[in-house]
């Protein structure tokens, strides 16, 4: 259920990514064994097959490789994929990456970055730091001008997959003499860059997240991506699909969970009968669906405006996907540990690992509290 009528093309495509999912990694074992247990969610061994499978490209332009779809095209891979429990973590992060590139980009940067994401390359973008998360323009990691180059200094954190990207588009400081939202510029720093430091932040979702140290590193002028001064606008541009692509990660995470409860609740009996079949649960399980429909419904409608009306902004609708469907998401999660009692706790079923999951969505990629303060603004508040 998607909230609308798939084409043949697009209704054959998520089955094509469904079916991959369930040969590849269809059991705890399969997932396990890509994984390290848990441990690493991205498998790149994995991740190269997508690749010649033609779908990392989903929403690139033909140009570069891709397939040249748009936002709902990107959207139906990102649920299938994440409701598959495929091991690539490192898809939606390039996916928002690819954002900057595609609109602001060289020729050359487009031809490297793009055509690279293609051919199952990972990239990163780096923009929080130990004292500037939700308040990115607070940021203090600095990039010099010497001699035709960029010399950076300063930490970021909580960077995803910076460990195996090809490159970090680094968000930083090349002038403080303005309002803290001015002066700040994007700079592509390549894999392995001297001086570049990259430490794993140890999780419970396993190893995603870096803190990254800079310290005198040099990058050519020829590196900036967009216009020197101009990174908090180009950021603005990319909203709708930044928020978009976690909203559609999630809601395939949210009906993976779903559906794991609902087979649980059928099967499990108590007092001589299928637990589900007490109004307690079906009644949970039915605000859930529809919790779910919800969501759905959403994050599809804003994928369809967005392909309607490119280049224009949707920041109420963008966030309202973003915290519809991480909250959900979230929530869903939760009943379905409780529902499965201590079966939902142990180690040995899904269900805490999708707890783990979807606990930290509606943190990245822009709080629910931030969510909910842009929202707001744009009802005047």
């Amino acid at each position: 259920m998607n909230g609308f009528e798939l084409t043949d093309e697009q209704a054959a495509f998520v089955e094509a990514v469904r079916d991959f999912s369930a040969r590849e990694c269809g059991t705890r074992a399969q997932r396990d064994a890509l994984t390290g247990g848990g441990e690493h969610p991205h498998n790149e061994e994995l991740y190269a097959k997508v690749a010649d499978l033609g779908w990392l490209g989903v929403a690139i332009a033909e140009e570069y490789g891709g397939s040249g779809g748009g936002m709902v095209d990107l959207c139906l891979f990102l649920e299938a994929m994440s409701y598959g429990q495929l091991p690539i973590g490192g898809f939606a992060v390039t996916a928002i990456s690819a954002g900057p590139y595609e609109k602001f980009g060289t020729p050359e940067q487009k031809e490297d970055v793009l055509r690279g994401i293609v051919n199952g390359k990972v990239e990163a973008i780096a923009m929080s730091e130990p004292e500037a998360g939700s308040d990115v323009g607070a940021l203090r990691c600095k990039a010099e001008r010497q001699n035709g180059s960029y010399v950076i200094n300063g930490q970021k954190t909580w960077i995803s997959e910076a460990h195996f990207a090809e490159h970090i588009l680094l968000v930083c400081r090349t002038d403080a003499s303005g309002a803290k939202h001015d002066g700040l510029s994007m700079i592509q720093i390549p894999r392995g860059a001297e001086g570049m430091e990259i430490r794993g932040i140890e999780t419970m979702g396993g190893r995603v997240v870096n803190d990254v140290f800079f310290e005198d590193v040099e990058v050519p002028a020829e590196n900036l991506v967009g216009v020197e001064g101009g990174a908090w606008m180009q950021l603005m541009a990319g909203l709708n699909s930044e928020r978009l692509i976690i909203a559609a990660q999630s809601l395939g995470f949210a009906q993976r969970a779903f559906d794991d409860a609902l087979a649980y609740v059928k099967e499990r009996k108590q007092f001589g009968r299928p637990i589900g079949s007490f109004q307690a649960l079906s009644h949970r399980i039915a605000d859930l669906a529809t919790e779910l429909q919800c969501a759905r419904l959403l994050t599809y409608a804003v994928a369809r405006k967005v392909d309607a009306n490119p280049g224009q902004l949707f920041p109420q609708e963008a966030s309202m996907a973003k915290l519809k469907v991480t909250e959900t998401a979230k929530k869903i999660a939760l009943e379905g540990m409780q529902m499965m009692g201590g079966y939902g706790y142990a180690t040995e079923y899904d269900m805490e690992g999708h707890v783990r999951l979807n606990l930290v969505s509606t943190i990245y990629g822009g709080t629910s509290e931030i969510q909910r303060e842009i929202i707001a603004k744009t009802h005047g508040l």
